[in-house]
């Protein structure tokens, strides 16, 4: 930079003062003068420093704040600057406008000062003892840096023991960001947090509201009867006339009778026991009077994949029908550990390209092929006692078609019966353990995707009588029996899987027009109406099984083609991939035990 030089000027009184001016290089591309913003990095802590210096020594002070007996004075300026409430105060007119002394009610005098000297310095100290207080006397003053602060420290403090109790405090004082934190804490924890004298100690409004909510996250629905349970006791002469309207919000049908039967024999209270034995005969007799029959697993309960039925073909050196064989056995996967589970008792039949669907708990599986043969008999899995049980036959055998749960019944449509592909659709009622014929489809299909989703029935690819590897999409309303053309996939396919997350459908891998195995998935919104790509598969997948669990989606096994001395095959894969909708990304997750296609894959 060129040096200062003097110049001399005239000054006050006549007296000669050196001036100096600047002497910048001359930018001969612009006539302009050279600027430029300068901007100090110290100067607002410095202010404020210098300010609270100034309140500290009384200097310039116009207001003193009262709060008990205490007397805090400040400045109208800064205050008003830092507060909407202080602002108002002193701004719009009212009597503290002219006041010398405003008295604050409802705000301890510790209080106060901590929050007027975080507005002098922008700190304050939090600890279990004050930042409740604070919060409240934040909110009141509308310092939104504090409440923030606040919210933030109690939401590191969240345990399983304080959790309620913040809860509680959070809605009494409309503390809106802690309150959700502080639910998503006790969902997330509610078998532990069920433990705590807090959770006893519930109003039972919010109890309720409690138990009525998808996202807790529980092993089993019986830990929620358990909660219950432990609620009413804590009070028990007060409390076990509330059993019927505190059971009616839980989703006894997905507890087995022989828990229930335990806890009644466990239960001291004779009127209690009467109690809980009218529920179980309402619900063993399902007569539906004392709680509702209909029950689905809640969103975020603890969810295990099921992979059931399907195909083994495999290849060694060369193709032998001794690598070929047909599953009665089904697989569990532990979605939160990540690991596959044995013990689970086998199906009565081995069965490819059956179909499965969950209602009430349990599973139910029909239909299918075994030896050539198409079927029409079904079975029923009860997880909680590992045990299969024989369901009703449907009124047409089926194969590869498709079968969904809507409103307590189920659902089966289209598929391979006989020699032809079918186009017929029952119903079948677990009440009476009965099927139903109940209409026609557009076109008779088979080795579509079928789902449910909101009470609507949606139909997605396969082969019809006049076209192979459709990409049509159709929603079928069961209660009018209309149908409705929605908008078709990008790629026309068959043998896919299919599966709802997040409110979209995705059907993945399959088979195109030139019998080439599919890499690519892609999903429907049901709200746009629209499909779009979503990442290829690691290896391209016919037939494999799907599902969606705790947020991501699982592809499991299928066929691959597999070339020897000039012939294809179709070889069964035991690899997993598991889809992050967030990340948008496939990645191996735990295979299967062995390789598995034509199976169906159930979430409970």
């Amino acid at each position: 930079m060129p040096p200062m030089r003097s110049k001399s000027t005239s000054g006050l009184s006549g007296l000669q003062f050196p001036r100096c001016e600047l002497i910048l290089p001359s930018n001969s591309k612009s006539p302009d003068k050279t600027e430029k913003v300068y901007k100090s990095s110290c100067h607002a802590n410095s202010m404020l420093q210098n300010l609270n210096l100034l309140r500290q020594n009384s200097k310039f002070c116009d207001v003193e704040i009262v709060a008990g007996s205490a007397v805090i004075k400040a400045h109208r300026s800064i205050l008003s600057a830092s507060s909407p409430y202080f602002q108002a105060m002193f701004a719009s007119g009212l009597a503290e406008m002219e006041k010398d002394r405003i008295e604050i009610h409802y705000i301890e005098a510790d209080i106060l000062k901590m929050i007027i000297d975080f507005i002098y310095t922008g700190e304050m100290i939090l600890c279990q003892e004050n930042v409740q207080d604070l919060i409240v006397a934040a909110d009141m003053l509308e310092l939104k840096e504090v409440v923030q602060g606040c919210t933030e420290f109690l939401r590191n403090e969240l345990h399983v023991t304080n959790a309620i109790g913040i809860y509680r405090f959070a809605v009494d004082h409309n503390c809106v960001e802690l309150a959700k934190s502080s639910r998503c804490f006790i969902e997330n924890n509610f078998p532990c947090i069920t433990f705590e004298e807090e959770f006893c100690e519930l109003p039972k409004d919010l109890l309720l509201n409690f138990l009525d909510s998808e996202l807790l996250k529980v092993e089993s629905e019986y830990q929620v009867f358990q909660a219950v349970m432990r609620w009413i006791n804590y009070d028990l002469l007060s409390r076990k006339r509330f059993v019927f309207e505190l059971l009616s919000h839980v989703r006894l049908p997905l507890i087995s009778v022989t828990l229930l039967e335990r806890s009644i024999s466990d239960t001291p209270d004779a009127s209690l026991k009467v109690a809980l034995r009218s529920v179980k005969k309402d619900l063993v007799l399902k007569k539906g009077n004392l709680v509702p029959l209909l029950a689905y697993p809640r969103l975020c309960a603890k969810k295990t994949i099921f992979v059931i039925g399907g195909s083994k073909r495999e290849i060694v050196k060369t193709w032998t029908r001794s690598l070929e064989w047909t599953y009665d056995t089904v697989e569990r996967y532990d979605c939160y550990s990540g690991e596959w589970y044995k013990g689970i008792t086998p199906m009565a039949i081995g069965r490819i390209l059956p179909g499965v669907a969950a209602l009430n708990g349990k599973i139910y599986v029909v239909g299918g092929e075994h030896e050539s043969q198409i079927l029409a008999n079904g079975e029923t899995y009860d997880p909680l006692t590992n045990t299969w049980s024989k369901v009703a036959s449907m009124v047409v055998p089926r194969c590869e078609f498709g079968l969904c749960a809507v409103e307590g019944e189920l659902y089966a449509l289209g598929g391979w019966v006989g020699d032809d592909i079918g186009g017929s659709i029952e119903r079948y009622n677990p009440v009476v353990d009965e099927w139903h014929l109940e209409g026609e489809m557009p076109e008779p299909r088979f080795s579509m995707g079928v789902v449910s989703y909101e009470g609507l029935i949606y139909i997605v690819g396969g082969c019809t009588h006049s076209r192979r590897h459709l990409q049509d999409l159709i929603c079928f309303d069961p209660v009018t029996g209309e149908y409705q053309t929605l908008a078709p996939m990008l790629q026309p396919r068959s043998q896919i899987g299919v599966a709802i997350l997040g409110g979209y459908l995705y059907v993945v891998g399959g088979i195109n027009k030139e019998h080439d195995v599919l890499r690519s998935v892609e999903r429907y919104s049901f709200e746009q109406n629209k499909w779009s790509y979503c990442g290829l598969l690691k290896v391209g997948r016919a037939s494999p099984a799907v599902a969606a669990a705790g947020g991501y989606l699982y592809v499991m096994g299928g066929d691959q083609t597999h070339e020897v001395n000039f012939y294809r095959a179709q070889v069964t894969i035991a690899s997993v991939e598991r889809y992050d909708p967030e990340k948008g990304v496939w990645e191996d997750s735990s295979p299967l035990p062995d390789s598995r296609s034509e199976a169906a894959a159930i979430v409970l």
